[in-house]
């Protein structure tokens, strides 16, 4: 009886696995049809390289296709890869633009929820009790937890997420498009794990940022090309001080000085830099909910380019060059960045 509902769960699972796989193709199928709204970066994690990245996009491409996205097998878990950054319609693992390099890491990670596994243990767990007149005890239930996961694995329904970067040769920068910096940790480390070595670290500024945002909000006058957005949220240092968010709010009023003269600081702040870039940027120096407020619209009103690879390159040709403008110049706004030493070898050509 256990077994078949288990089954039961697995043929489930594997129904609702074609489902998800179909659309999930559709989604990246969809990144080649509308690149537009779908290429440009909404969130940036930066990381500082060590040394110079010298390898050649061809040396890069290869390096990549050595650890390209397979997929999970039937008992696999977890799988991860590199996948083309332009989408089904394309085979290269590389799209270089000038010295920028754009990669996608793929991942893919079988969802078996918790929940179903715990009443399928219980009931396993019932059955022989009553059945045996015995107690299983701890050791018994994890051999017997792990059976279930075992037989449900195969038609697990699986998650495929893509994560996009891309690396500023001449300015030794990579730029991750994620809202976390774990997401971006875990491309990275990825990257570090395909080509043997890559000395990269998030970029750090020499003072506190929370103490910069806080002043801003005082009254301090901005750097010029910086302005201050609709939007912010403070913190009290005391747990139980509460945070205040604020929303659509003129973050020059009263009423926003006040929180902080009660010991209130910033931990995320909305700005806009010289009316070409809005976006809110996060005490951990995360930037999210970036917006391109003139090219983007520019690059949509361009009806020259119909052709779909022709037209990522256009875009991401125009994002890359705003943000080495853009990045640079907020990093000494903020007060300058705080660079590490790292002696190691970056991965080169001669190591392929």
């Amino acid at each position: 009886m256990l077994q078949s509902r288990i089954r039961a769960a697995a043929h489930c699972f594997s129904a609702h696995s074609r489902v998800v796989s179909c659309s999930i193709f559709v989604h990246n199928a969809g990144l080649i049809q509308g690149v537009i709204s779908t290429m440009w970066f909404r969130n940036l994690q930066g990381y500082r390289l060590g040394q110079a990245f010298d390898l050649t996009p061809e040396v890069f491409e290869q390096r990549l296709r050595n650890a390209g996205f397979k997929g999970c097998n039937r008992m696999d878990r977890l799988a991860s890869g590199w996948t083309p950054p332009l989408g089904r319609g394309s085979s290269q693992l590389v799209h270089a633009a000038n010295a920028y390099l754009m990669i996608c890491a793929r991942r893919q990670e079988k969802i078996i929820p918790a929940g179903v596994v715990k009443q399928l243990l219980d009931d396993q767990v019932a059955e022989i009790e009553v059945a045996e007149d015995r107690e299983i005890y701890r050791r018994e239930r994890l051999r017997m937890k792990e059976d279930i996961i075992v037989n449900i694995l195969p038609h697990a329904l699986s998650r495929i997420t893509d994560q996009y970067a891309y690396i500023d040769t001449r300015n030794r920068i990579m730029v991750v498009d994620a809202a976390a910096p774990a997401r971006a940790e875990a491309l990275v480390s990825q990257l570090r794990t395909t080509l043997g070595r890559f000395p990269a670290t998030p970029v750090s500024i020499r003072q506190s940022l929370s103490a910069v945002m806080t002043r801003w909000l005082n009254g301090e006058h901005l750097p010029d090309g910086l302005e201050l957005g609709h939007e912010c949220e403070l913190r009290h240092p005391d747990p139980d001080g509460g945070v205040v968010s604020c929303r659509h709010q003129d973050l020059g009023a009263g009423e926003i000085r006040n929180h902080i003269k009660n010991g209130k600081y910033a931990i995320k702040l909305a700005l806009q830099w010289r009316d070409r870039l809005s976006f809110v940027l996060h005490e951990d120096m995360s930037i999210k909910r970036l917006r391109f407020e003139n090219i983007v619209k520019e690059a949509e009103d361009d009806g020259n380019v119909d052709d779909a690879a022709t037209r990522f390159d256009l875009d991401f040709t125009l994002m890359t060059l705003e943000l080495a403008e853009f990045l640079p110049e907020l990093f000494t706004m903020l007060g300058g960045e705080e660079l590490s030493q790292d002696t190691g070898p970056v991965a080169t050509a001669s190591a392929a």
